[in-house]
């Protein structure tokens, strides 16, 4: 450790991003890789080009390394001209963001002139690039497989992304590929905070705010130029890293497109946060692609803070109102409803520091601790009056609980005679309770169930 450095602060040596994007000419497999890689069904998968309107985000681990997948599939064509620059579009925003670029071709259908003009944006770029060869259901892949050498991005990996032949050597390669690099020291005890929102909700106003009020106590950690950047906040009695990210601070290109950018950016902020700052528009109201980006913090079990930015320009902003919008807001994250909302403005810094108070408050739930004996008093007290449903005739009896002390997110671990029969309404009772005696507001709480 190097001189000077007290012991709460760690030099990481990790994988930076770890972020996979999935590019290709529509109907290559990019969705069924997608949802084999995630082991989920959320893409939608059809015969016809052009299914996959949404952009998809999910998680993968192969070898102990857990990475970000993103499905770039989806764009519409109405004309050579539109599909060449939605192409471009496409890929440059998978070279912006991707450690990894998965580059899926047909390999029934030869190489075209959309994959060649695919493969020489990609030749030009500095992103470790995998060509991936699909459909190659019979195993006979490696006959066709060398034309795919003409694309110039070296040797194709022949894969069925229907039944998953050759996806284990497919992400052995993956690993291979991610680079590797260094974060500088970071004191682990100081919470992370990430601001996220959609383009224009007023995430520049707030980070700009933020910086204006403690330009010189501000203090960069190095990291990289496209990674997660900590910036260190200790003023007005608060003391944190912003995590925010190079994107953040960019010009937005002309010419791209700023809803499926946002999400990336959002991914990266997201993943090295303890807490997530989420910016609603008052002026606009709650979005789907503000449920999106929700979705990405609850994957990744973050704590959470609303923020309804513009509130002093908004029409109405009476009491009623604010248990609209907030009703609005909880009604589209639901069943997660128990979470801090703030009204303000960060261009005029109305209760930005309220903003920042919840942010540490909700980090000090995220490592609330019951003591053993305190939780199971009363949870036997809330197991007794409504008992586990009866399964095929055999009573869930529920002996015991406990909290995890070195858990990420508040866990409770219950022990059953069958923790098999407990279904997930009696799940949500048990976690409805928790909440209702003690504050985990913002935090979203991990329940397990083992056999005693």
């Amino acid at each position: 450790m190097p001189a000077g450095m007290g012991k709460k602060h760690r030099i990481y040596k990790k994988y930076m991003g770890r972020l996979i994007a999935i590019v290709g000419r529509p109907n290559v497999g990019k969705s069924t890789l997608f949802n084999r890689l995630t082991k989920t069904r959320a893409a939608i998968v059809n015969d016809t080009s052009g299914t996959t309107r949404d952009r998809q985000y999910g998680k993968t681990e192969w070898n102990g390394m857990e990475m970000s997948v993103v499905d770039t599939g989806g764009w519409v064509v109405n004309s050579d001209d539109i599909f060449e620059g939605e192409i471009n579009k496409q890929v440059q925003l998978a070279i912006d963001e991707a450690d990894v670029i998965l580059f899926m071709v047909d390999i029934k259908g030869g190489v075209t002139d959309l994959d060649e003009m695919v493969a020489s944006i990609l030749r030009r770029s500095n992103k470790p690039v995998i060509v991936v060869t699909n459909k190659d259901d019979n195993n006979e892949g490696i006959y066709a497989e060398a034309e795919f050498y003409s694309l110039g991005l070296g040797q194709p990996y022949s894969i069925s992304a229907i039944n998953g032949t050759g996806t284990g050597d497919l992400l052995d390669e993956v690993v291979r590929k991610m680079p590797k690099e260094e974060v500088e020291s970071v004191d682990e005890s100081l919470p992370r905070f990430a601001i996220v929102g959609r383009p224009n909700a007023g995430k520049s106003s707030l980070i700009n705010a933020l910086m204006d009020e403690q330009r010189n106590i501000v203090t960069d950690i190095a990291g990289t130029t496209r990674d997660s950047i900590y910036s260190r906040y200790n003023k007005f009695g608060f003391d944190f890293y912003l995590v925010d990210t190079a994107g953040i601070r960019k010009k937005n290109k002309v010419n791209e497109d700023i809803e499926y950018y946002s999400v990336l950016r959002s991914i990266r902020a997201i993943e090295y946060s303890d807490v997530c700052i989420l910016i609603i528009d008052a002026t606009r109201g709650i979005e789907s692609q503000d449920v999106n980006i929700f979705s990405i913090i609850e994957k990744n079990r973050k704590g959470l803070v609303v923020l309804v930015n513009k509130w002093d320009i908004a029409h109405d902003k009476s009491m009623k109102s604010i248990d609209y919008m907030e009703q609005t807001i909880k009604a589209r994250f639901a069943p997660f409803t128990d979470f801090p909302i703030v009204f303000g403005s960060a261009l005029t810094k109305q209760r930005i520091f309220k903003v920042l108070q919840e942010a540490i408050n909700v980090q000090e739930n995220r490592k609330r601790i019951i003591p053993t004996s305190q939780l199971n008093n009363a949870m036997q007290e809330i197991i007794g009056a409504y008992p586990p449903p009866a399964t095929k005739g055999k009573l869930v009896k529920i002996k015991y609980v406990t909290m995890l002390k070195e858990a990420k997110v508040p866990t409770f671990v219950f022990f059953c005679n069958l923790p098999q029969w407990i279904k997930d309404p009696y799940k949500r009772y048990l976690e409805n309770q928790i909440r209702e005696r003690w504050n985990f507001a913002g935090t979203p709480i991990n329940l397990y169930f083992r056999q005693k």
